[in-house]
C-alpha cells in the first residue's frame, strides 16, 4: 500500500510498482497499452484474505476506495481468463464475504427473465446490503468482457480491451482451461445480479469444449474459437488444461447442478485412464488427446493442484499417492522446478526455475477432509514456510 497502491503489483526491491493486468498471460508482451494506469489488480485479488483474516477496518476502507475511484472504462487489452479469475472472482468473493449472501443453490435465473446482452452498458442499480459497491463493480466488469463471446462457437476470444471490446485481428487462439474456466464467476454474477447473460455465456462455451472432446474422453490444450477445432491435441492435467478439470468439480460443489459433476466424472476418468501412469507410481504424463498414447513424460508445476482435487472429488487413495509423488520433488530440492523429468529424476534443462506458483502448495484444508489427507495438508504448511 506505501509503494505501489493503487497500481496492479508491488516491485518489492526497488519499492515500485508495475501495472501488469495487460501482461498476463501476454508471453509475447504484445498490444500493451501506453495510458493503462492500474486498476488496483493486488487489492482485489486479495481482498478476501482481509475478511478472511479479521481486518475488518481495512476491509470496508477498501471496499470504500473501490466504490469511489475505481472505473474498468480502460484503454488496456486483457487476457479474458485472468481478468476473471483475478479481477472479477476478487470483487465476488469480497461481496459474498461481506453481505452474506446465500443464492449459490437457488435455480438458475429464467434467460426469459432477464434478456441481458454482450456488451451492453455498465450497470448502475445493483445495490444490496453492505458489500453492494462491489457487486455493481463485478456486473460493471462482467458486461466489459462479454463481448468476448461473439464469436461464431460462443467460446470466447483470450483477449479483449476493456474499453474498446475484441481488436479487429485479435487473435482466434485460446486454451482449454482460458474458455473453460469461467463458469464459478459467470455463473455466482447471474445469480447475483438476477441476469441470466453471464452464465448462458460461460455455460455455452463450456458446453462446447466439452462436445469437442474425443473418442477416448480427453480435450485438447489450444484450440480455435472461430473455427471450433482444436490447434492443440497434446495434453495432460497441467498447462493449458489444468483449471478446466478444477472448475467442472466446483461448479457441482457450488451450483450442485448434476451435468457438472457428470462431466467431471467423465473427464476424471479418462485422466486416470490415460495419463496417469502405472501404479505404484502415480505421475501423469502428457498425451495424444485422440489416442491416448504417452507424449511428454514429465511433471510440471501447474499439476500441484491436482492431489487438492482429488480429495474434492473423493478419491482420497489416489490424492495421497498423487501427493507423494509431487511432494518427494519438492524434498528433493526445496522448491518445485517450473518441469521436472521424472523418469530422469532431474528439471528440464530449459525450466529449472521457480515462478513461485500458489498452485504448489494447494492443500485441502484439514478441517475438512479426512485425516489420512493430513499429510497433505502439512506439506502445504511446510511450503509456506520454506
Amino acid at each position: 500500500m506505501r509503494y505501489a497502491f493503487p497500481h496492479d503489483e508491488l516491485k518489492p526491491l526497488s519499492r515500485s510498482y508495475t501495472d501488469s493486468l495487460g501482461e498476463l498471460g501476454n508471453l509475447k508482451m504484445q498490444h500493451l497499452s501506453s495510458s493503462y494506469n492500474g486498476t488496483a489488480l493486488t487489492l482485489i485479488d486479495s481482498l478476501s484474505s482481509l475478511a478472511v483474516l479479521g481486518n475488518a477496518s481495512e476491509f470496508r476502507r477498501a471496499v470504500r476506495w473501490l466504490a469511489a475511484s475505481l472505473s474498468f472504462h480502460a484503454d488496456v487489452r486483457v487476457n479474458t481468463f485472468e481478468c476473471n479469475i483475478r479481477l472479477l472472482g476478487g470483487l465476488l468473493s469480497g461481496h459474498l464475504l461481506a453481505s452474506h449472501h446465500s443464492l449459490l443453490r437457488s435455480p438458475p435465473p429464467s434467460p426469459a427473465a432477464h434478456q441481458g446482452t454482450a456488451g451492453s452498458a455498465e450497470a448502475t442499480g445493483v445495490r444490496g446490503r453492505e458489500g453492494g459497491e462491489l457487486l455493481v463493480l463485478a456486473e460493471q466488469l462482467g458486461r466489459r468482457l462479454m463481448p468476448a463471446f461473439n464469436t461464431p462457437t460462443g467460446i470466447p476470444y483470450a483477449w479483449i480491451n476493456l474499453k474498446y471490446g475484441v481488436r479487429a485481428g485479435e487473435t482466434t487462439e485460446t486454451s482449454t482451461s482460458g474458455c473453460g474456466s469461467l463458469i464459478l464467476e459467470f455463473g455466482l454474477l447471474s445469480r447475483l445480479t438476477g441476469d441470466a447473460c453471464f452464465e448462458r455465456a460461460a455455460l455455452g462455451a463450456l458446453r462446447r469444449v466439452w462436445g469437442m472432446r474425443s473418442a477416448v474422453g480427453l480435450v485438447g490444450t489450444t484450440l480455435d474459437v472461430a473455427s471450433g477445432q482444436w490447434v492443440e491435441g497434446n495434453t495432460g492435467i497441467g498447462a493449458g488444461v489444468d483449471s478446466f478439470y478444477e472448475y467442472l468439480l466446483k461448479a457441482y460443489v457450488l451450483f450442485g447442478q448434476p451435468e457438472y459433476w457428470h462431466m467431471f466424472q467423465q473427464a476424471y476418468t479418462a485422466t486416470q485412464r490415460y495419463l496417469r501412469t502405472p501404479l505404484p507410481s502415480s505421475w501423469y504424463h502428457d498425451a495424444h488427446m485422440h489416442t491416448g498414447s504417452p507424449t511428454y513424460r514429465h511433471f510440471g508445476s501447474l499439476q500441484a493442484f491436482w492431489p487438492a482435487l482429488q480429495v474434492l472429488a473423493g478419491d482420497v487413495a489416489a490424492a495421497n499417492a498423487t501427493h507423494r509423488q509431487f511432494f518427494s520433488v519438492w524434498e528433493k530440492f526445496g522448491l518445485l522446478p517450473e518441469r521436472f523429468l521424472f523418469d530422469m529424476g532431474v528439471p528440464h534443462p530449459t525450466e529449472r526455475y521457480y515462478p513461485l506458483r500458489p498452485s504448489s502448495p494447494s492443500p485441502p484444508s484439514p478441517s475438512s477432509t479426512p485425516p489420512e489427507t493430513h499429510g497433505i495438508s502439512a506439506w502445504g504448511r511446510g511450503c509456506c514456510e520454506t
